[in-house]
């Protein structure tokens, strides 16, 4: 892969971080850089930082694509405003895996792809690895080049992947696979397409760690080309990695296989053990010790608004999962609850089906409180599964799943849904959950 892009024109689409950082990468190689975004210069940040060396168009339609050698969509823009008229489009994850000098751990899923990828990032330096981790998780991952470093772990979004070309990470990470966000690809199998393009440019010498526990995971193990290091919850497998009476087991026909205890693993929850054995199995892929790596688990405190326990009110534990905004990721943190459960959910629908999500609830939840725009599409997949009631926001929310819990009850905020029709995003959410119970822990109103 080559990188040339000195006198190149560039057309950079967005101006959100990963497209700062892009317009500034190309502008350091020499470019000529137009960088748009459509939006008024009032709700732009960072953009002094670009100028002069970038040329800004703001508030305006799109530049005309053909005009430019190269344009570089931010992950937000769909294909169809640029791809009929560009004569190349890459997106920062392929200039960054054309700029970056150290190999490459990528991953991918619909859940889990933050957890796991500082988790790599975590265990790779517990083996004393120079690395570091950023991507679609926000640090740019064009913040990377030029940095002294072993490896690089990136998470990578499916918006992200629809514009690469050459894109040759050395270790492949595939989580899992559930309908999400079907209102940008269209379809379940346009958006397990845009997944799979993570395999697309490996060879040989490269390795794709897989979910086989997941059926449409498996089904792609046929487009691997390099080596396959599939992981499931049980084992053995004739190579690869699973779950063995709370270990991780990683291994091959044609070696002992490497044994390392989950015992110590802080992060909760059956998908947590599975995402901590996907991380294990990538840095076993990239030819490191899991052994040497293994003292970071115990370390790891994982990230905010991911089954995050906020707070303790007259028995009830209050957990805060906003950033399960698919049903995928909902069902994952009801699975995760052994204790009953007075389920938050809803938000803005992203077209996708709740049937299975309802039936895994019916057996979890003692109730269900409901907000947003999707809480009448909720409530009807909900019907004759799970109790279901209405809150007009979420502070209202809080107020009646705690008069609907009982002690020993866990209050789960999963909402199974985007959070962009009541705030800026899952963390605002998140941390307006948090705020709620605390104000109902001082025994005010949420």
């Amino acid at each position: 892969m080559t990188l040339e892009l000195a006198e190149q024109k560039v057309l950079v689409l967005g101006l959100g971080v990963s497209g700062r950082s892009a317009a500034a990468f190309c502008a350091a190689q020499g470019a000529r850089v137009v960088a748009a975004d459509e939006r008024e210069p009032g709700a732009l940040a960072g953009l002094e930082e670009l100028r002069p060396r970038v040329e800004l168009r703001l508030g305006l339609p799109f530049p005309d694509p053909a005009a430019f050698d190269l344009v570089v969509p931010s992950p937000g823009i769909p294909r169809e405003r640029y791809a009929a008229r560009a004569r190349r489009a890459w997106g920062d994850i392929e200039l960054a895996g054309r700029a970056l000098a150290a190999p490459i751990v990528a991953v991918t899923g619909t859940n889990g792809k933050s957890t796991t990828t500082l988790l790599v990032d975590a265990l790779l330096r517990a083996a004393g690895l120079r690395s570091a981790a950023g991507g679609n998780l926000g640090r740019p991952a064009l913040e990377l080049v030029g940095l002294p470093l072993d490896a690089v772990v990136l998470e990578v979004s499916s918006f992200q992947l629809e514009a690469v070309e050459s894109f040759r990470p050395r270790v492949a990470v595939l989580l899992n696979l559930t309908p999400d966000h079907l209102d940008r690809h269209g379809s379940f199998a346009a958006y397990r397409e845009a997944k799979a393009r993570i395999l697309r440019c490996q060879e040989a010498g490269d390795a794709a760690v897989l979910n086989f526990d997941d059926p449409e995971l498996r089904a792609l193990a046929s487009r691997v080309r390099g080596r396959l290091l599939p992981f499931r919850s049980a084992g053995p497998l004739e190579a690869g990695a699973w779950l063995e009476a709370g270990d991780c087991v990683i291994g091959s026909a044609a070696a002992t296989p490497v044994r390392v205890p989950l015992a110590g693993l802080r992060l909760e929850g059956a998908h947590n053990r599975e995402n901590a054995l996907a991380a294990l199995t990538a840095v076993f892929a990239l030819g490191v010790d899991p052994r040497r790596a293994a003292p970071a688990l115990a370390g790891f405190a994982g990230l905010p608004h991911r089954c995050e326990p906020v707070g303790r009110v007259r028995g009830v534990a209050f957990v805060d999962d906003s950033k399960a905004t698919n049903p995928g990721a909902a069902l994952r943190a009801l699975a995760g609850r052994r204790e009953p459960v007075v389920w938050i959910a809803g938000g803005r629908d992203k077209g996708l089906d709740y049937g299975d999500l309802a039936k895994a609830a019916g057996g979890r939840a003692r109730a269900a409180v409901l907000i947003g725009e999707a809480a009448g599409k909720l409530e009807a997949a909900l019907q004759g599964q799970v109790p279901t009631h209405r809150a007009h926001d979420l502070d209202a929310a809080v107020q009646l799943a705690a008069e609907l819990a009982q002690e020993g009850d866990v209050v789960l905020l999963a909402p199974a849904c985007a959070s962009q029709d009541q705030f800026r995003d899952y963390a605002e959410r998140g941390e307006r959950f948090r705020a709620a119970v605390g104000r109902l822990a001082a025994g005010g109103a949420p």
